[in-house]
């Protein structure tokens, strides 16, 4: 007959209990911001890159042969990629207010990205750069662009400034929780209480650091 004992075994308090909305809320909050500052900064640095690159192509009628023309997203529109430095600055200015000023930062951030995406999305054809690319290269104002073929690049800074969307978007959802720069101040925004060093009257050093810092070490 094997050994009974009447003691119960030791239970395991931390994995039995279960986990306190305070703390999954906390790790939501911590995994949205960690997700929003990527979202954010590799939307913008897609979307400037992407501007920069060819978005159209195609030939103007020069001398009785061609011109080969480009047009690059900056030529075509500049609004994506001024919008996603806006986009960047709203996403960094996040983390220094609170309130409804946070509120009012996150919702720029979102409408940046909306913004360039639609600017993008919407200038992709490119037609009217490389028509007054053409009239400059022909001197003829009603020189028009032929062959006009494109590329991907527009729809690439579209899904740039998607990202951006997004980071605005969780930003909205989840920044009233998300911590401010500089710590001096809880999240309720009162001020952190000051610790207080034990001075030990016993000790002369300790009565010399007290009135360094402007105590009484007397109380």
């Amino acid at each position: 007959m094997g050994y009974v004992s009447a003691v119960p075994p030791p239970r395991n308090d931390a994995a039995s209990e279960p986990e306190g909305p305070d703390a999954a809320a906390g790790r939501s909050s911590r995994r949205s911001v960690a997700v929003a500052l990527l979202l954010g900064t590799l939307g913008a640095t897609v979307v400037l890159l992407a501007s920069g690159r060819v978005w159209a192509r195609g030939s103007a009628a020069l001398g009785g042969g061609s011109l080969p023309l480009t047009a690059d997203g900056r030529a075509v529109t500049g609004l994506p990629a001024a919008l996603a430095i806006v986009g960047l600055a709203a996403l960094v200015a996040v983390f220094a207010v609170r309130g409804k000023s946070r509120l009012l930062v996150s919702g720029l951030l979102a409408l940046s990205g909306l913004g360039a995406a639609l600017a993008a999305l919407f200038n992709a054809d490119g037609r009217r750069a490389l028509d007054a690319e053409a009239a400059r290269a022909a001197a003829d104002t009603a020189a028009h662009v032929a062959g006009l073929t494109h590329t991907a690049w527009p729809y690439i800074t579209a899904a740039g400034a998607a990202l951006i969307l997004v980071a605005g978007l969780l930003a909205l959802r989840y920044g009233r929780g998300w911590p401010a720069m500089g710590g001096r101040y809880e999240r309720d925004g009162s001020p952190r209480a000051r610790r207080v060093a034990a001075v030990d009257p016993d000790r002369p050093e300790d009565l010399w650091k007290a009135l360094d810092r402007g105590e009484d070490p007397t109380r």
